[in-house]
C-alpha cells in the first residue's frame, strides 16, 4: 500500500519501511534481481545488434523517431524541468524540510566536502565542459533567439554577453536540480527508512509495496536502459575529443578522417582503452578508485583553470561571470517557461529549431543521465540534510561549471573577436576547439604541454564516467545491495557500455548517440516526475509524524546509527596508550 494519510481522528501511521525485491540465492546471478538483471542486457543487446546489423535502417527509423518525438513532447521536457528545479529550490528553503537528513538524526557524512564536491563534479558534468567550455559560447554568439529576431548582430561584441546567459541556462540549475531530485529521492527512502538504493524504492510513497513486482521491474528496466544511453553519449563526446588531442600530440594520421573526426580504429582503440581502464576501476569500488580518480581530475581541472586564467582572458572572464550570474539570475523565470512555437515565418522556424536542438537536447540529456548521477549523488551523501544536499548539488557545480565557462569560453571567444585567433577555434570541430584555444593562447611546447594535459583530464573523467555508471547499473541490477557478487557483471556493462559507443560513433557518429539517447530519456521522464511527486509526498508526511511524535525512521536505521554511537563512546573511553593489540 502507498503512504498512509491521516485525519483529524486519526494519528498519521509510521512509513513503509519493508520493500522486499526477490533476488537470486545462486548461480550466475546470485544476489541480483534477474527481472530486472536480464531484460536489461537483453534490451541493450539487441540495441546494439539492431545498430550494427542492420545500420541504415537503425539510423532511419532513430532519426523519423527523434524528429516526431523531440517535436511532439518539447513542451513536456520544458515544464518538466522547470518543474524540478522549483521543487529543489523550495525543498532546500523551506526549514520544516531542508533539516531533515538523509539518515539517523546525527548521523556523519562518509565523505568530506573535496572529495564529495570532486565526485558530484566528474560523474555529472566533466567531460561536457570540456567538450562544450568552447563550443557552447562559440556557438551562441554566432546564433542565439536574440540574433535569430534581429534584436543583435551575430558575432558580434553585443553578443558575447547573451551568449552565456544561453550557456548558464542550459549547464546550470535545470540540471542539477534535475539530478538533486532524483538522488534525493533515492537517498531519502534509502538512508532514513531503509528501503534498496534503487530507483523504484523512491516511488515506494506513491505506490507502496507494489514496487516490489512487475511494475517496480518497468521503473529499474527503463532506468538502466535510460543510464547507458545517457552515459553512451557523453562517452562519445569524450572519445571524440581525446582522439582530437592524441592527434594533436602528434600521435599518427590515422587517428582522424578526411572530415576531421576520429577514425573507426582510433575509436576502437580509444574505447577499449577507456572502458577497460573503468571496468578495473568500478571493480576497486566508490571508496577506492572512483574516490581517488575524482580528486585528480578536481586537482587537474583546477590547474587547467589557472592556465587559461593566467595565460587567457581572465579580466574578462570575471567581469562575464558576473554580468552572467545578474543576468542568469534575473532572465531564469524566463527562460525556465520559455517554449518557441512557429507562426509559419522564416523567423518563427529557426527559434524552434533552436530550441529543439540546444534546450530540449540538454533537459533530455540530463533526463537519461539522471538515474545515474541520481544514484551515485545519493550513495555519497548518506549523512547529509536535505537542505545541504540540495544547495551542494545544485549551486556548488553550477557555479563551477559557470567559472570554467566563462574562463575558457570567453578566452575563445576574445581571441576569435580580437582576431587573434584568424578562424582557427570557429573552424575547428567541437571536439577539437579547446585544443584550437590552447593553440592560439599558447605557442609550441607550453601549447602542446597543455593539449597533453587536457588528453590526461579526459582519461580521467572518462573512466570515473565510466566506473561509476557500471557501478549504479550493479546497484540497481542487484536490489539496491553495491556489495553483491557483481565482478562478472561489471565486465559484461563495461563491455556492452563500449559497445554502445564505438558502435554509434563508427557507424553514426555522434548525432546517432544523441538520437538514441532522446528516444531513452522519455519513458524514464514520467519517472522522474512521478519520483518529484513521490519525494514531495514522503517529507510533507514525515514533517507531519515530527509533528505527531511518530517515527519517521526504520527501527533497522536507527539501530545501526544505536550501535556505530556505541562503538565510538567505547573507543573515545579507552586512552590511546591502552589500546588493545589486534591480531594479525
Amino acid at each position: 500500500m502507498a503512504e498512509p494519510t491521516d485525519s483529524d481522528d486519526q494519528i498519521i501511521a509510521e512509513p513503509l519501511t519493508e520493500l522486499p525485491i526477490r533476488t537470486a540465492h545462486r548461480g550466475f546471478y546470485r544476489g541480483f534481481n534477474t527481472r530486472v538483471t536480464i531484460p536489461g542486457k537483453v534490451a541493450v543487446a539487441i540495441l546494439i545488434a539492431w545498430v550494427v546489423l542492420f545500420p541504415q535502417a537503425a539510423s532511419d527509423a532513430l532519426t523519423l523517431a527523434n524528429d516526431t518525438l523531440i517535436e511532439a513532447f518539447a513542451g513536456w521536457y520544458v515544464y518538466l524541468v522547470a518543474f524540478l528545479t522549483l521543487i529543489a529550490l523550495v525543498l532546500a528553503i523551506l526549514p520544516q524540510s531542508g533539516s531533515l537528513r538523509l539518515g539517523a538524526p546525527g548521523e556523519k557524512p562518509e565523505f568530506g566536502y573535496f572529495s564529495w564536491f570532486a565526485m558530484l563534479f566528474g560523474a555529472g558534468i566533466g567531460i561536457g565542459l570540456l567538450t562544450y567550455s568552447t563550443g557552447e559560447p562559440l556557438a551562441h554568439v554566432q546564433t542565439n533567439p536574440e540574433t535569430i529576431s534581429g534584436a543583435i548582430a551575430p558575432a558580434s561584441q553585443a553578443n558575447v554577453r547573451p551568449s552565456f546567459v544561453y550557456t548558464f541556462f542550459h549547464w546550470g540549475f535545470a540540471a542539477w536540480s534535475t539530478y538533486a531530485l532524483v538522488g534525493l529521492a533515492v537517498g531519502y527512502v534509502a538512508y532514513r527508512r531503509g528501503l534498496p538504493l534503487t530507483i523504484r524504492s523512491a516511488l515506494a510513497p506513491l505506490f507502496g509495496t507494489r514496487m516490489s513486482g512487475i511494475v517496480g521491474h518497468l521503473v529499474d528496466i527503463v532506468a538502466v536502459v535510460a543510464t547507458i544511453l545517457g552515459v553512451a553519449v557523453t562517452l562519445g563526446f569524450g572519445v571524440e575529443q581525446f582522439v582530437a588531442g592524441l592527434d594533436r600530440l602528434g600521435m599518427g594520421e590515422w587517428l582522424m578522417t578526411s572530415d576531421d573526426t576520429a577514425s573507426p580504429e582510433a575509436i576502437i582503440l580509444a574505447v577499449t582503452l577507456l572502458v577497460g581502464a573503468s571496468t578495473l576501476s568500478a571493480i576497486s569500488g566508490v571508496g577506492n578508485g572512483i574516490r581517488i580518480l575524482s580528486n585528480l581530475n578536481m586537482g587537474l581541472s583546477f590547474l587547467l583553470l589557472a592556465v587559461f586564467l593566467i595565460f587567457g582572458s581572465g579580466l574578462l572572464a570575471m567581469e562575464l561571470l558576473g554580468v552572467g550570474l545578474f543576468d542568469y539570475l534575473r532572465r531564469l523565470p524566463e527562460l525556465a517557461f520559455m517554449l518557441f512555437s512557429s507562426d509559419g515565418s522564416p523567423v518563427g522556424d529557426a527559434l524552434v529549431q533552436w530550441q529543439l536542438d540546444w534546450s530540449i537536447f540538454y533537459w533530455a540529456w540530463w533526463i537519461a543521465f539522471a538515474p545515474f548521477v541520481g544514484m551515485f549523488i545519493a550513495r555519497v551523501s548518506r549523512g547529509r540534510t536535505v537542505r545541504e544536499f540540495v544547495l551542494g548539488v545544485v549551486l556548488v557545480p553550477s557555479l563551477m561549471g559557470f567559472i570554467w565557462m566563462t574562463v575558457v569560453g570567453g578566452t575563445a571567444i576574445d581571441l576569435e573577436l580580437s582576431g587573434i585567433a584568424k578562424g582557427s577555434i570557429l573552424d575547428a570541430t567541437i571536439s577539437d576547439q579547446l585544443y584550437a584555444t590552447l593553440s592560439a593562447m599558447l605557442s609550441g611546447p607550453a601549447a602542446t604541454l597543455m593539449a597533453g594535459l587536457v588528453v590526461i583530464l579526459l582519461m580521467t573523467y572518462l573512466i570515473t564516467s565510466a566506473d561509476s555508471a557500471i557501478l549504479i547499473i550493479n546497484t540497481i541490477n542487484g536490489a539496491g545491495d553495491d556489495d553483491a557478487d557483481r565482478r562478472r557483471h561489471i565486465l559484461f556493462w563495461g563491455g556492452a557500455l563500449g559497445l554502445v559507443v564505438a558502435s554509434m560513433l563508427i557507424l553514426g557518429g555522434i548525432d546517432a548517440l544523441q538520437t538514441t539517447m532522446i528516444l531513452g530519456a522519455l519513458p524514464f521522464s514520467v519517472v522522474v516526475a512521478l519520483m518529484a511527486c513521490s519525494l514531495v509526498k514522503a517529507i510533507v508526511f514525515d514533517v507531519r509524524r515530527k509533528r505527531h511524535g511518530v517515527a519517521t525512521h526504520s527501527e533497522t536505521i536507527l539501530a545501526i546509527q544505536a550501535e556505530a554511537e556505541a562503538a565510538d563512546r567505547e573507543e573515545s573511553a579507552v586512552p590511546a596508550g591502552d589500546q588493545p593489540i589486534k591480531p594479525a
